[in-house]
């Protein structure tokens, strides 16, 4: 890796799922995509989704670690510093520890349950699904040292890059950096505050003493970074050729604000997301993107939703129909609906949603999740969207399904080569991912040492496939071209990251239970039962 300026089960769905299930088809169609219809086996990409978070783990794994060719590692993180953060997330095929990714990646995991909870449990993967999110928090509680301080990285890439070693091997520095009053950080605090917001919501039947306590952090933090403004790039220069923040700050406000919103039902943070909509510029950024940087699809996703559901007062209601009208952009793009082609975004021959081309899939896989909540959104309140290029014609929640199960089967190898860009799963995957641990001889098989020029002269430059399968990873990925090259040295498209896979995991276990209706459905669709 390099530089990388990089609730509960949905009803709704059984009611369209066979006319979802014809566009989906007649969408493959149209967009090229030359793979078999036949099914996916969503449960076993759901399983193996959620392996991939084992594999990321710093820190002291526990007895039930089941990737079994990872051992401890970075067991003296923030010693230098006098604080403890072991444990956490390593984001990539790296072993930084860069705070806002992995934030962003909990607050999806935790998203994830939230919508498809009741299908993860159903599918058994509810424990694990929790595990992954609490590995994630867990780290979050302990780099909250203080109201106003929070450690937002552990180590530094560029000493990093210079390695290629085993995580159990590190020798480069360990060096952590935070922000605090003096040196601001909302963008990572505010991220960080709706992870914890998000994850307290998850945990909220399961374990109320720990959610309650990951909600007071959340506040906590949430007021730490709307009253101590500022990039945590400009207060953290290490992070800047790695996850610089690009959208800036004032999206994380707005996406922490409406997390507490949701978590406590408190009226103030709804307040503060209405009055400071312009000047945020949630109601002004019409978007055609959602990554770990840019947060404003969700954000006027998650307003939407309080519009639809009539959560809110009626001086509310004006600007929440603002932010609807955003989010209705965002998923007019990426259905290409938009009137003018550079309002939508491209998709290549196969069919695949193209936005760049360093690590592509993270942006097929989160508005994969976007279009799918939204269609769920959409169904519960009998609403439709208009798109400029539909000729005023309604789009359905049952058409955007279908684009999103689009963008997953193509992940899953429903695509012009054939290859599942989730790691582990089908006959074909990428067997040369960029990622330093899976390259080279597990920890467990040969504990001597291996150094630093070493990994590089013995491991990197093998041509052979990787001794460990990073099971649950989601690479790169294609060009806009649908061409892929399965190379070590390929970065761009061979690096799997945390953020690419946790959008996936509710997805994987919603259509699961998806198809297995279908196969006892009747062949037309059944009448819509009023709410």
């Amino acid at each position: 890796m390099t530089m990388r300026s990089r609730g509960g089960a949905t009803a709704w769905v059984l009611a369209v799922a066979v006319v979802a299930a014809s566009a989906f088809f007649l969408a493959s169609e149209a967009a090229g995509a030359s793979a078999s219809a036949a099914p996916h086996n969503y449960e076993e990409a759901l399983r193996k989704s959620l392996l991939y978070f084992e594999a990321q783990r710093s820190g002291r794994l526990p007895h039930g670690q089941r990737v079994s060719w990872r051992d401890h590692s970075g067991l003296t993180d923030g010693l230098e510093q006098g604080v403890d953060l072991v444990g956490g997330y390593y984001d990539a095929g790296d072993h930084v520890k860069f705070g806002l990714p992995m934030a962003f990646t909990v607050t999806m995991l935790s998203w994830s349950l939230l919508e498809y909870g009741g299908d993860v449990a159903a599918a058994g993967e509810l424990a694990h699904a929790l595990e992954s999110i609490k590995w994630g928090t867990d780290y979050f509680i302990k780099a909250h040292t203080q109201p106003d301080e929070l450690w937002a990285e552990v180590g530094d890439g560029d000493t990093d890059h210079y390695c290629w070693q085993r995580p159990e091997d590190m020798t480069t520095s360990r060096q952590a950096y935070k922000v605090d009053r003096e040196h601001p950080g909302s963008d990572v605090a505010g991220e960080t505050a709706a992870a914890l917001a998000a994850a307290s919501m998850a945990f909220r039947e399961t374990n109320p003493h720990y959610a309650h306590l990951l909600l007071h952090h959340a506040q906590q933090l949430f007021e730490f970074a709307d009253k101590y403004r500022g990039k945590y790039d400009s207060s953290i220069a290490e992070v800047k050729s790695y996850y610089a923040s690009v959208s800036g700050f004032h999206d994380e406000l707005l996406w922490a604000a409406l997390w507490l919103h949701r978590a406590t039902g408190r009226a103030a943070y709804l307040d503060y997301v209405v009055d400071n909509a312009h000047e945020f510029g949630g109601t002004g950024w019409a978007i055609t993107e959602f990554s770990w940087d840019v947060k404003y699809a969700g954000v006027q996703l998650l307003a939407t939703r309080l519009l639809l559901n009539g959560e809110h007062s009626e001086r509310h209601r004006a600007t929440l129909e603002l932010y609807r009208a955003k989010a209705d952009h965002y998923m007019c793009a990426n259905m290409g609906k938009n009137a003018a082609d550079e309002d939508n975004v491209e998709r290549s021959p196969g069919g695949m949603l193209y936005v760049r081309q360093w690590n592509n899939m993270q942006y097929v896989t989160s508005a994969a999740f976007l279009l799918s909540v939204y269609s769920g959104y959409l169904s519960a309140a009998d609403a439709s969207m208009t798109c400029a290029a539909a000729a005023g014609a309604p789009v359905g929640a049952e058409e955007m399904f279908a684009h999103a199960r689009t963008q997953v089967e193509y992940v899953l190898g429903s695509n012009p080569r054939g290859i599942s860009y989730l790691v582990g799963y089908g006959a074909k995957f990428p067997a040369r991912v960029h990622h330093r641990a899976a390259s080279i001889v597990p920890y467990k098989d040969r504990k001597e040492f291996i150094g630093c020029a070493q990994g590089f002269d013995d491991w990197f430059g093998r041509r052979s496939a990787n001794p460990n399968v990073v099971v649950g990873a989601i690479v790169g990925g294609p060009d806009r071209r649908d061409r892929f090259r399965d190379d070590r040295q390929n970065y761009m498209q061979t690096e799997a990251c945390t953020y690419n896979t946790a959008p996936m995991v509710g997805l994987f276990a919603m259509l699961n239970r998806v198809t297995r209706e279908q196969s006892s459905l009747p062949t037309t669709s059944p009448r819509r039962e009023s709410s």
